[in-house]
């Protein structure tokens, strides 16, 4: 899904960026009342060169949305008192006023008008610059958070190592000496690489632009939205019987579902913020539940951050399969599940 289409569809991401008004003036003067404030149906119709007929659809099929931007109708005194205090006239009973707020909201929601396309574009350019701006004063040595990233590049870098030298050359092998398995291999080795391209796309400790633009749909989601999507995922993957449980009494299973070879998979799922980790605590509940409570052959820890040292090593001890904001953006990007059970860390 690409970012200007996870904003037509996802409120929570529009939420984020409703305070970016000057997207507006950016791509055309947009006129206001005499109060300096708001515009009418007309008015927001015109901007966007389309009939008003459109715009008071679209308020229909999103009243709450927009009332929640600053939109609103007003009649009786309060018409009245607009009109004295805006110099407005007008002898309707009834106005609509939308706030620059609001005609943001439209511009997000519009689908046929290019003048809400070039402001989609204008406001997303704006994110993304706003999301890969350098700090200026990168933390001490000592920072927790440093050491955790460097880290995570020395993994980064073993991982593509043995991707490189021993995973592909190991397929491209079997690959010659394979008749019978010869198309499943073919597929797996581009999985593999699929991997690489996604985790790699850019030198080591250095912000990922295409890692960026894969997760920012991800990363504007609620947690329960987010468990939702990670099951759409197994599903496109060819998972079947999948039932999301996520919420309190769940025992660690978000996600329960059989892989295309019959096994058990139960899914934890974590929605947190880029910068934070998943720490052996959660990693020991997840262990404790998966396979004594809900008989799991697979147990899968998803998240859209990463995971300490300890968790890593814990998993690794106890065959939990992880999947840290790298691994699910490629998977976002399209790698099936089952190559990144077969190479993600474990």
């Amino acid at each position: 899904m690409s970012i200007e289409a996870a904003l037509l569809e996802s409120r929570t991401l529009r939420d984020s960026v409703a305070e970016r008004t000057e997207a507006l003036d950016r791509v055309k003067v947009l006129v206001l009342l005499p109060d300096d404030m708001h515009v009418t149906t007309a008015m927001v119709a015109r901007y966007f060169v389309v009939g008003e007929t459109v715009i008071r659809a679209l308020v229909l099929d999103h009243r709450d949305e927009m009332a929640a931007n600053g939109y609103r109708v007003l009649t009786g005194a309060e018409l009245s008192c607009f009109k004295q205090r805006s110099g407005t006239q007008s002898r309707t009973r009834s106005l609509a006023l939308f706030s620059r707020r609001a005609v943001l909201n439209v511009a997000m929601l519009l689908r046929d008008s290019e003048v809400a396309r070039q402001v989609r574009t204008h406001l997303l350019d704006v994110e993304q610059k706003s999301r890969i701006q350098p700090v200026d004063n990168p933390p001490p040595p000592w920072d927790e958070d440093w050491l955790d990233g460097k880290i995570v590049q020395v993994t980064e870098r073993t991982v593509h190592s043995i991707l490189s030298r021993t995973v592909v050359p190991m397929l491209n092998a079997l690959i010659e000496t394979s008749n019978e398995q010869r198309r499943d291999l073919m597929e797996l080795r581009q999985d593999v690489e699929q991997i690489k391209r996604t985790l790699y796309s850019a030198a080591p400790g250095t912000r990922r632009p295409e890692l960026q633009s894969l997760m920012a749909p991800i990363d504007v989601m609620g947690w329960k939205e987010f468990e939702h999507y990670v099951a759409e995922l197994c599903r496109r993957d060819g998972c079947t019987d999948v039932e999301v449980r996520g919420g309190r009494g769940d025992l660690g299973a978000d996600i329960l579902a059989r892989l295309q070879d019959g096994r058990r998979l139960v899914v934890q799922c974590k929605r947190q913020a880029s910068h934070r980790s998943v720490g052996s605590s959660e990693m020991q509940q997840f262990i404790g539940t998966a396979r004594l409570e809900h008989k799991a052959d697979v147990a899968l820890f998803v998240v859209t951050c990463r995971f300490t040292k300890d968790a890593v090593g814990l998993a690794a001890r106890h065959g939990v399969t992880i999947m840290s904001r790298e691994l699910l953006a490629a998977w976002n990007a399209g790698t099936k599940l089952q190559a990144l059970l077969q190479n993600g860390q474990r």
